[in-house]
């Protein structure tokens, strides 16, 4: 948890927000900063809810989903730390559009709609970059709806593990560390549908499921399939 300013700063720093600020707004930004964190698992809000401020990753990690008819979730984003959220409703003043849950413990700096109008009538940079951010963020919602509606779970899934693949020790195949569940919810689906996909992949050679991990034993296979 922040104790100094100086530190709240420190944070802001890897934001969009805070280059664009000047001496007095970055002051009063910060001021207005309100440190929390969330364990793993956690609600940090539910869709619906009303939304009365924005939030700054500082440390840990978010996911953003939105509540499926069938009872499962369909994750729209991951967010790091730097990233913010949160920022449509404060913009609208409507309520919540998503799900937003701690994937891991984190920290984050929680600011009041109030504070960011204020700076928004008389910072247009700002104003502004908080409108590419919503812009940006409606594509990349398009685009995962289209691949629900129109790509096949195989294609999808195929599509996640290169995306999410981190590079072996010393040469080894690439490998995804994420759980069955989780990679159902990114591309929409169920565990039992990515479990079976992922068994008919390690008979085929293309994967390795062992110690909870994915081993990708041939990612130009599941390339292909992914195209």
């Amino acid at each position: 948890m922040y104790e100094t300013k100086q530190q709240i700063a420190e944070a802001l720093r890897a934001s969009l927000i805070f280059p664009l600020l000047g001496p007095n707004e970055s002051e009063r930004f910060v001021a207005s900063a309100k440190p929390r964190s969330w364990r793993a698992g956690e609600t940090i809000f539910p869709m619906g809810e009303a939304g009365d401020s924005m939030m700054l990753v500082q440390t840990g990690e978010v996911r953003i989903s939105h509540p499926a008819a069938n009872g499962r979730a369909i994750v729209l984003s991951e967010l790091k730390p730097g990233a913010i959220f949160g920022e449509i409703a404060l913009l609208d003043g409507g309520p919540r559009s998503a799900d937003a849950l701690a994937a891991t413990n984190c920290t984050l700096l929680v600011f009041s709609r109030q504070a960011l109008v204020d700076l928004l009538k008389n910072n247009w940079p700002l104003t502004e970059a908080l409108l590419k951010l919503v812009c940006a963020r409606l594509r990349a919602a398009d685009e995962r709806i289209a691949d629900l509606a129109f790509v096949d779970l195989p294609t999808r899934l195929a599509k996640e593990l290169l995306a999410r693949a981190t590079p072996g020790a010393k040469g080894a195949p690439s490998r995804v560390s994420d759980k069955q569940s989780a990679l159902a919810a990114l591309v929409g689906g169920s565990r039992e549908t990515v479990n079976r996909c992922l068994k008919a992949w390690e008979k085929a050679g293309l994967v390795k499921m062992a110690e909870g991990r994915i081993v990708l034993l041939d990612p130009e296979g599941l390339a292909r399939i992914g195209s």
